[in-house]
């Protein structure tokens, strides 16, 4: 798991003026919150006093209130009240880590890391969004019990479709590229693979609503380690693009929010019908990620063997690979090995500025100490 990109924490709704909503990402406990005025924040959730839970707590005067003995935290992260302190009085240190937040889509969005505004991956656009001809379903949230990675990877494999997918149709590429290496391009933040598929299909959950396959494409691409974004287009007038953008959990959970524009049945009575479809495929999906094994992707291409139809997931080991190159990988070895005694934080942007931090960042791969150890 990386620091240092967007996540999605919560649907808009979920965060409130009068109760924290507490939950977990990259194997930390958050906290969310909106201040009097609406603004949405997120914090990190281990109060600095004596370790309170701030997401069991509540919320007062726009400030999250700590459950144990009552420290009052600002949308800043800094404690603006301790009940037997003057408030002159109160310690440089008594702050928490307090991330940059956007909200769109409908979700609530946290920048966990440390890079200054400049030097931010952004947050994936959809241009098309409130657009004439265009239409969104609801925004659907589901949890996985398998490891984020795993997630992406099946949204970039254009071949497992006809095997797994019988809700789509089971589409199969096209003859002339399936056995081909697949095109991809790269961008800054990920690549995008485009792949034909013939126009043959089987029965699908759409039935007879399904649209024509005059000229069946899709491309898959990703931004960042947990955006996946899969437009699928059957024809000219008929266009699904689907948006994921997911939430590790932990290693072993993964949450992930799902956005779908259509081109097409853009009458709000067909909205709870392909709510249905989608999520139909989606569990087909699950059912294969929560039996893979192992949970985690493998570490080295000799554990697998690896074909050109795995082309967009080679490319995305290949940008993990350079994330984690750059100093952004969370070390989850010592984070298990001290889950016991120490609590950690995701670093926030703050930290670049200023010191004096109670909680120690969470512990990242050292490059040199891993190649150290590779060459014995």
């Amino acid at each position: 798991m990386y620091i240092n990109f967007w996540y999605p924490v919560a649907k808009s709704e979920d965060i409130v003026t009068y109760e924290p909503f507490r939950t977990q990402l990259l194997g930390q406990q958050l906290v969310a919150f909106r201040d009097s005025d609406g603004a949405a924040h997120v914090l990190s959730d281990v109060c600095i006093h004596r370790g309170g839970a701030l997401g069991k707590g509540w919320v007062r005067d726009g400030t999250v209130v700590c459950p144990y003995h009552g420290w009052q935290f600002a949308g800043n992260g800094k404690c603006t009240h301790i009940p037997t302190v003057d408030e002159k009085s109160i310690p440089a240190r008594a702050k928490v880590d307090s991330y940059p937040v956007q909200e769109k889509y409908g979700i609530v969005f946290a920048f966990l890391g440390d890079l200054p505004e400049a030097e931010r991956p952004p947050l994936y656009e959809i241009e098309e969004y409130s657009k004439e001809g265009w239409r969104a379903n609801r925004l659907v949230v589901f949890e996985v019990n398998a490891f984020y990675e795993r997630s992406i990877e099946n949204g970039l494999d254009p071949s497992h479709n006809e095997f797994v997918h019988p809700a789509q149709g089971s589409p199969t590429m096209a003859a002339e590229i399936r056995q081909k290496p697949l095109d991809t391009q790269d961008g800054p933040w990920g690549s995008t693979t485009v792949v034909r598929y013939g126009k043959e299909r089987g029965p699908e959950a759409l039935g007879d609503a399904a649209p024509l396959r005059t000229d069946p494409h899709a491309s898959f691409s990703y931004h960042g380690p947990n955006q996946l974004i899969t437009w699928i287009h059957f024809g000219d007038d008929s266009k699904f693009q689907q948006y994921f953008f997911e939430a590790p959990i932990d290693e072993t959970h993964t949450r992930i929010f799902f956005i779908n524009m259509r081109s097409f049945m853009l009458e709000p009575e067909n909205d709870g019908r392909l709510v249905k479809v989608n999520l139909a495929i989606a569990q087909e999906d699950i059912d294969i990620l929560e039996a893979l094994d192992p949970v985690f992707t493998p570490s080295s291409p000799t554990e697998e063997v690896l074909v050109p139809s795995d082309g967009a997931v080679i490319s995305y080991r290949k940008y993990l690979k350079q994330w984690k190159d750059n100093g952004w990988h969370i070390d989850m070895d010592t984070l298990r090995a001290n889950h016991l005694n120490r609590a950690y934080a995701i670093p926030c942007p703050e930290r670049r500025t200023s010191g004096n931090w109670v909680l120690k960042a969470v512990p990242l791969v050292s490059v040199t100490e891993e190649k150290k150890a590779a060459t014995g």
